[in-house]
């Protein structure tokens, strides 16, 4: 469910005409719909009300909009971060320390060194090496870091290859074979407080089956890791569900994921932990764009070029990745077209041949399900500007991101003394 839906023939971001937006702050720009983040923060905590205190740490890598955390951190959910930039964004929008979850595999000794002092309530780690260093800094200042082991359980996630993470050629965690020698070794470290295990197998999951595999290789490192000796009080599942991106696409309802999850982990007495990004974010967000021109192309198709590119959106020039593509005022009337932005890129083509509501020049359209990793994946390539984002609030909105223009970007270059 989202809230941006046609009033009298006019899209709207709850009650908000998307062309008063476009007014106001220009094209192209992000538009985020509050009452859609809270509803899917919603909806995906009773998903899980089965389990006793599951701790909900919000992605912070899909979205990681300073407004967009404090409408999170106001449901209750804390972040899981992979950099020192990620964690001061949960800390300035009000998320607790103790619920912000550090993961990702290349934490510098700065980076450990700051979320040690802010006091952050877990470490997730990806390597034997990455925990020793942990346990020295840790033990250097005198913290014992509450940490967890990631695990890579060797589970084709069926997701696209760049975004899989829990197969045994991607870098993340350590092989589930390994697992019980290097938790033994890590847990003996002064410095380290090992209280469980975590994984995160990809994104976009459009199927329960891959999820259910890795958690039951889990459930039975869990019993090995507790007939070595080790009490193990904390699981981070992780996240990945996917969402609707297409008419046909069919992700896992999150009751579904949450039945099975209570399925899955009955009996091990531990804290879930689970790290959910674009199922909360995804559909609560759009990119607006304006129709720069229609261009002849080919076989009768045109070029419908828009002024959003692909430093703006990433996604279909990455993974050719589907976005909806609808006008703001549509009039019915539909047309076959290439859509494409104005990056000096072949690559910059948000879909070939998709039939589309007719658009013309100056007419604004949407991408769907651009909330996230759309603006926190942009560039400046071809000195094109940042693109700004929008928070509506029922009938009333806010710029919560300003646009950057190439002239600030061009005015933080220098040129030596020597060059002059």
């Amino acid at each position: 469910m989202n809230h941006f839906e046609l009033q009298n023939g006019v899209l709207h971001a709850e009650n908000v005409a998307l062309p008063d937006i476009a007014d106001a702050v220009g094209t192209p720009v992000y538009v985020y719909s509050r009452a859609t983040l809270e509803r899917h923060a919603q909806v995906f905590r009773e998903a899980l009300s089965a389990l006793d205190n599951p701790h909900l740490a919000f992605a912070v890598k899909a979205n990681p909009n300073l407004a967009v955390l404090k409408v999170l951190a106001k449901q209750g959910y804390g972040a899981d971060v992979v950099s020192g930039g990620e964690m001061d964004r949960a800390l300035a929008a009000g998320m607790a320390p103790e619920d912000i979850v550090f993961s990702g595999v290349g934490k510098t000794a700065e980076e450990i060194v700051a979320a040690l002092k802010a006091g952050i309530g877990q470490f997730n780690i990806e390597s034997e090496e990455e925990g020793r260093e942990l346990a020295i800094l840790a033990d250097t200042f005198s913290y014992r870091a509450n940490a967890v082991l990631r695990i890579n359980p060797d589970v084709d996630a069926g997701t696209h290859g760049k975004i899989s993470t829990g197969k045994a050629d991607n870098k993340f965690g350590v092989g589930i074979h390994r697992a019980p020698d290097i938790y033994g070794r890590l847990a003996a470290l002064p410095g380290l407080n090992m209280r469980g295990v975590a994984l995160h197998i990809g994104s976009q999951l459009t199927s329960l089956e891959p999820l259910e595999t890795a958690f039951r290789k889990v459930g039975d490192l869990i019993a090995e890791l507790r007939e070595d000796g080790h009490i193990i009080t904390h699981v981070d599942l992780g996240g990945g569900l996917g969402v609707k991106y297409r008419a046909d696409d069919n992700p896992p309802d999150p009751a579904a994921y949450g039945q099975m999850v209570a399925r899955v982990t009955a009996g091990w007495n531990v804290r879930l932990m689970f790290e959910p990004g674009r199922v909360i974010a995804g559909n609560a967000g759009v990119l607006l764009t304006r129709v720069i021109r229609v261009k002849p192309g080919a076989g009768n198709i045109p070029f419908a070029i828009v002024d959003a590119a692909m430093n703006d959106l990433a996604r279909p020039a990455l993974y050719d990745a589907w976005h909806d593509f609808e006008a703001v005022e549509p009039t019915g009337q539909k047309m076959a077209a290439n859509i494409v932005g104005p990056v000096c890129e072949t690559g910059d083509t948000f879909a070939m041949g998709r039939d589309i509501d007719s658009v013309g020049a100056n007419d604004l359209a949407i991408f769907r399900t651009a909330g996230a990793y759309g603006a926190t994946m942009a560039s400046t390539y071809n000195s094109r500007g940042l693109v700004p984002e929008v928070l509506v609030d029922g009938d009333k909105f806010a710029i919560v991101a300003e646009r950057i223009a190439p002239a600030t970007i061009l005015a933080a270059e220098h040129v030596p003394d020597w060059l002059e």
